[in-house]
This record gives structure tokens, C-alpha cells and sequence, in this order.
């Protein structure tokens, strides 16, 4: 069984939830800022932040992430993980309609389903499952130390 680091970053964060109306739960704009996001969208949590989540989960763990704010862009990250690096952790890209995706962390998987744990997910850092028919990759650092920051 692999524990890749970033897992007890982002299961620090449960519960973590959006703020109704004008003000910003301050963790979720910071995930925000860590992307290429611009002001004002980088101060809202009623911005997307499924993505800015998971970079900032990896920046805090150390590891480069796609600085960007959208879910398909960690399909260009890192490498598809090899049968023994499939655990817990892994990165799981999912479609939402023909442009628009989901990224989270892999918990748990059966035959018909995998249990993310996300940012925005129900508007806060939660477990969620979702059907694999919607999964579009899964990823992995290129290598030990490849994407670890200086």
C-alpha cells in the first residue's frame, strides 16, 4: 500500500465549505490563488475550485501542480500510475460534460464506482463517490522527486 504525501494534506482539509453570499472561505481563495486565475474569480469561493484544491493540496505536500484552475488540465500532468502505484492518492480526472471536468484524490474504488475525496464537492472539501463511466485518467508524478519543488 502506497500513502502518497499529499493524502494527509488534504484529509487535514474535510470540511472545509464555501461561505454563503459576498464573503470567501479564506483557504478556498487561497487554493484559488495558487492557480493562474485573475481577479475577481481569484477571490470567490463560488468560483470552481476543484482544481485549486488539489494545487494547493500538492503545493503544500511539496509537489508542482498544474497551476491552472481546470479539471482537464491534470490530464497533461504527471504519468498514468502503474498497477502497484494504484492506491489511494492517485489523481482521478472526471468528465462533466463534453468540455467541463472534476479532480480529486482517490480513496476508494469498487467495480462500478470511485470515492474521491475533493475540493467542491457538495460546495466543500468532502468524499463523494462518483461512477467510473465518468472517470478520464488517472496520474501520478512523473517520478520520485520529479515534480518536488527545489
Amino acid at each position: 500500500m502506497i500513502e502518497y504525501p499529499w493524502m494527509a494534506i488534504a484529509r487535514s482539509k474535510l470540511g472545509i465549505h464555501e461561505i454563503p453570499g459576498p464573503e470567501a472561505n479564506a483557504f478556498i481563495a487561497e487554493c484559488l490563488a495558487s492557480t493562474t486565475l485573475d481577479y475577481p474569480d481569484n477571490q470567490s469561493d463560488e468560483t470552481a475550485w476543484c482544481s485549486a484544491f488539489a494545487n494547493r493540496v500538492m503545493q503544500l505536500a511539496g509537489y508542482d501542480g498544474t497551476n491552472n484552475a481546470w479539471a482537464r488540465s491534470w490530464l497533461a500532468w504527471g504519468r498514468e500510475p502503474t498497477d502497484a502505484e494504484f492506491d489511494a492518492g492517485v489523481v482521478v480526472v472526471l468528465a462533466r460534460g463534453p468540455i467541463s471536468g472534476h479532480v480529486g484524490f482517490l480513496e476508494d474504488w469498487d467495480d462500478n464506482r470511485v470515492r474521491l475525496l475533493g475540493g467542491n464537492q457538495g460546495n466543500a472539501v468532502s468524499y463523494a463517490w462518483f461512477p467510473m463511466s465518468r472517470v478520464l485518467g488517472y496520474r501520478v508524478p512523473l517520478g520520485k522527486g520529479t515534480l518536488k519543488k527545489p
